[in-house]
């Protein structure tokens, strides 16, 4: 395809977490297969009392060969007015929208709707049902979707919820691609090393940041039983709370496993990351609700078994039994996959069958996607 005008809206460097990070990349899918790109990224994301964590911003490097503008403000109509103003003078093929959150729904949607008609819109849903729901999500999302052309979904199940808000065809289920913008894979033992991480012990990852349907406190469960306790597995959770932490440290007494838990609980920046992943033998997610995650992605890239709860879209992207495992939310059959990981030293089969598996999700494939979808 010849090179389009292309802007995305949504946050960007310097702004942390996965959307972020997620944006930061396609930007450079799109600068890489020769687009001229801008991100319209946030000057006033969420108002600072909104904000469960300790800063909305990290320090990394921005993604080279991309324009980011900081220049919505969230909660100020009339800012709106003239960020759609500036999108129109750039004349864009298209425009991107990242869409994960009913809060976000006013600003995005008023601006889609201020674009010029001749201008395309595809929203990217992470999320169209929020994990943690609150009264008038649905008629904020509404607002939002009614003002899109074409929608492009990361999980199945996504894609099944968008058929509340709207009818139309031009939707599609792309899997969410694998980042690579978190360093190569390093040798397990010198991750540990610059953790200071015991060789000798077993180590598996709970990593992100913890808010309640993520299920910390299932995999703490889960942790606690006595076959893993004699097998020697320490959890290592490293991200930031987003919930009380002072509950899962009472939980962690009450199972009595704190000899059995690593706590980084502070935002992990990005230079780290590979440390983390690297460092384990196994990703562990034990979603309650999920849609898709950037975690499995990161475990891809690393190359990395996972264990993830047959919930959302996490289980159609991690064959069980092949790249890791599907399992309940019970903690005994957490903690049966993970005795079973360890008793039938599955770590290398799991780690080669990820390699294998992860060419499957490329950031040039979901450009193509899109514009197949929005462009004819």
């Amino acid at each position: 395809m010849s090179a389009k005008k292309v802007i995305i809206i949504g946050p960007a460097h310097p702004y942390r977490g996965g959307i972020a990070n997620f944006n930061n990349s396609l930007a450079k899918a799109f600068h890489d297969n020769k687009d001229d790109v801008q991100v319209y990224s946030f000057k006033l994301q969420y108002p600072s009392f909104l904000f469960p964590g300790k800063t909305q911003y990290e320090e990394s490097e921005p993604p080279k060969g991309v324009k980011i503008i900081s220049a919505i403000n969230s909660i100020n109509p009339f800012n709106w007015i003239n960020v759609a103003r500036s999108i129109n003078d750039e004349k864009p093929d298209y425009v991107v929208i990242r869409y994960w959150l009913p809060f976000m729904a006013p600003c995005l949607g008023f601006i889609a709707r201020l674009l010029d008609s001749k201008i395309k819109i595809l929203a990217i849903t992470d999320n169209i049902i929020p994990h943690e729901k609150r009264f008038g999500d649905y008629y904020l999302t509404k607002f939002f979707i009614s003002s899109c052309d074409a929608f492009l979904t990361l999980s199945a199940s996504v894609l099944k919820d968008l058929e509340i808000f709207t009818k139309t065809t031009k939707k599609i289920f792309i899997p969410h691609p694998i980042y690579d913008t978190f360093g190569d894979k390093l040798d397990k033992s010198i991750a540990q090393k610059n953790l200071a991480l015991n060789p000798n012990d077993k180590h598996l990852l709970f990593f992100g940041f913890v808010r309640k349907y993520k299920g910390l406190d299932l995999m703490l469960h889960a942790i606690s039983d006595e076959r893993i306790k004699k097998l020697g597995i320490k959890l290592i959770v490293a991200g930031e709370f987003y919930d009380d932490i002072n509950e899962y440290l009472q939980l962690i007494d009450d199972l009595d496993i704190k000899s059995n838990v690593i706590l980084k609980s502070d935002f992990i920046d990005e230079s780290d990351v590979k440390n983390y992943f690297c460092a384990s033998d196994m990703i562990t997610q034990t979603y309650r609700t999920a849609t898709q995650s950037g975690v499995t992605q990161i475990a891809y890239h690393f190359e990395r078994p996972m264990l993830v709860t047959d919930v959302g879209g996490l289980a159609e992207i991690v064959p069980h039994n092949k790249v890791g495992y599907v399992t309940s939310q019970k903690p005994k059959e957490i903690a049966d996959a993970i005795i079973d990981f360890y008793k039938n030293n599955k770590e290398n089969d799991f780690a080669k069958n990820a390699a294998n598996e992860k060419l499957k999700f490329s950031w040039h494939s979901l450009i193509v996607g899109i514009e197949n979808l929005i462009l004819k």
